[in-house]
């Protein structure tokens, strides 16, 4: 017959397992702690989180330009309906009078009622009155008939372009809620400035460029040390810009080429791939002080070549205008403006 071990050995055994358990837990190796980035690494990742804000900047810009593009091409659409309606207007009356004197002469004119129609569109989608008048020889009814289709066409146009402006709108409107997350993030990760205040303008020399063209060199390199302001930069210099740039009075990329060539007659959008398209394309080879100089396959970011190898930019955000390698960046392609 099988004993029984007492209780109190088991609560004996259970104890010096249970120390054994955790005197073995305690001497384990603890797991190592998560190691900090070196300098090296978060020059790296702020060098990154840079270029994403300067995509993200000139993906804005890019949609303003195309909103006042849609916004031109409604009003142009609304002009024209107006001037149509006031055709029609004139048309309908003649048309009008044409069909009281036949209804006078004892004839009965489908156009009294069209001419008393509050809704023509209505009338001429009946096939009867659509035959009627196509088949008048009278220069009035055909003129009417086309007017009303040209009306119908150019209102039709302006509610399209209109339907176009306000997708656009609200496609900013959720692009810049993005970006404005998106920008709380990184100017929390970007740490300090790394801009260069003071930088001396260098001689330039011209190198074949034009007048016009150095011109525009030594605008931009007059506004060494001026902070990069996310959406900033006018015709007229520096400009509060969006979100992050919206306390800030500076130039993002592009707004700093703009201004620049401006101050020599030459209007430019503040956008890169607009300004990419606004003149001859050069290869880096042909590069002269002047030329508009592209980065990264979508070019998202440019500058403006200045020679030896050099370009003026506006950077990124915490940084300011200053003078960069151009070996230093992924080179996409260049445009001579003058």
């Amino acid at each position: 017959m099988q004993r029984t071990r007492p209780v109190k050995s088991y609560l004996s055994w259970f104890t010096q397992l249970s120390v054994a358990v955790v005197m073995a837990i305690t001497l384990l190796p603890s797991a190592p702690a998560e190691a900090k980035p070196s300098r090296k690494e978060l020059t790296a990742q702020e060098k990154q989180l840079a270029d994403q804000l300067e995509k993200m900047t000139e993906q804005y810009n890019g949609l303003q330009v195309r909103l006042k593009q849609a916004e031109k091409a409604a009003k142009v659409a609304a002009d024209s309906a107006k001037v149509q309606q006031q055709g029609l207007a004139t048309a309908q009356a003649k048309i009008a009078q044409m069909a009281a004197d036949s209804y006078k002469n004892g004839g009965i004119d489908p156009a009294v009622a069209f001419a008393g129609a509050k809704d023509p569109q209505t009338m001429l989608d009946q096939s009867a009155t659509l035959d009627y008048f196509t088949s008048q020889g009278s220069a009035q009814v055909r003129t009417l008939f086309r007017t009303l289709q040209s009306t119908a066409r150019a209102q039709k146009a302006a509610q399209d372009r209109s339907a176009q402006v306000k997708s656009l709108a609200k496609e900013s409107q959720q692009k810049q809620q993005a970006l404005r997350t998106a920008l709380k993030s990184v100017r929390g990760k970007l740490g300090q400035s790394t801009g260069v205040p003071g930088q001396p303008a260098p001689s330039v020399a011209s190198g074949g460029a034009s007048a016009k063209a150095m011109g525009a060199v030594h605008a931009a390199l007059a506004r060494l040390g001026t902070p990069y302001s996310w959406g900033g930069g006018t015709a007229s210099g520096p400009s509060y810009g969006v979100a992050q740039g919206a306390h800030i009075k500076g130039f993002d990329c592009s707004g700093l080429t703009l201004y620049a060539y401006a101050q020599v007659g030459v209007s430019l959008p503040h956008y890169t791939g607009s300004q990419y398209n606004a003149g001859v394309h050069v290869t880096r080879a042909q590069l002269r002080p002047g030329d508009l100089v592209f980065f990264h396959s979508d070019l998202h970011h440019m500058g403006m070549y200045i020679g030896a190898g050099k370009f003026v930019h506006a950077p990124q955000t915490g940084d300011v205008v200053k003078i960069s390698t151009l070996a230093d960046f992924p080179f996409a392609g260049a445009a001579r403006i003058a």
